[in-house]
């Protein structure tokens, strides 16, 4: 869609063009359900993150100001609902640091060699507090802090929950590996 034409259509969707609305929707719903699908436990929670996120784009549309992308701060707003959604159920996922058996370290496995729809498939079987946290920090670029501070847990819980994704994926990598070759 053309930048011109997405500015046409999201000044429809700030007049409650429920047309327009729709087709903002189908046009950007991939896009943000596979941002959902990160932070989501299962498929059904992913949709209901995305449907949340999608009213609150259609409701505070005059939060978006017009610098930036448009599809830029609906992500965020796909982010922070996923978030809002992980704090509602951090009681029914959350791990303590104690209760997790450790993990062995492993060997360095260059992620370029495994291809990115596996890598995500790994990311997605991740324990739901890793995943939430690895996704903040490795691909949203939120620092320790900004998740302490968002998920109202210590700064050193997010140390050790990324360093603890880490692991958890590269034994996982090594596995793949030695199953693509056959070991």
């Amino acid at each position: 869609m053309e930048t011109l034409d997405l500015e046409k259509l999201w000044q429809k969707c700030c007049l409650q063009d429920r047309r327009a609305q729709e087709q903002l929707y189908n046009y950007f719903s991939k896009k943000m359900f596979t941002i959902c699908m990160r932070y989501a436990h299962t498929t059904l929670e992913a949709e209901d993150i995305l449907q949340n996120g999608f009213v609150k784009i259609f409701t505070k549309n005059n939060l978006y100001d017009g610098t930036g992308s448009l599809e830029g701060w609906m992500k965020r707003i796909m982010v922070n609902t996923a978030i809002e959604t992980y704090r509602k159920n951090q009681g029914k996922y959350t791990e303590q640091i104690d209760e997790i058996e450790p993990l062995e370290a492993a060997s360095s496995y260059s992620a370029d060699q495994t291809g990115y729809k596996d890598l995500l498939s790994l990311i997605q079987e991740l324990p739901i507090g890793y995943r939430t946290i690895f996704n903040l920090y490795a691909i949203e670029g939120y620092s320790h802090k900004e998740i302490a501070t968002l998920l109202a847990i210590s700064e050193g819980n997010s140390k050790s929950q990324l360093s603890r994704a880490r692991q958890w994926l590269q034994t996982r990598l090594v596995s793949h590996k030695l199953l693509k070759n056959g070991r």
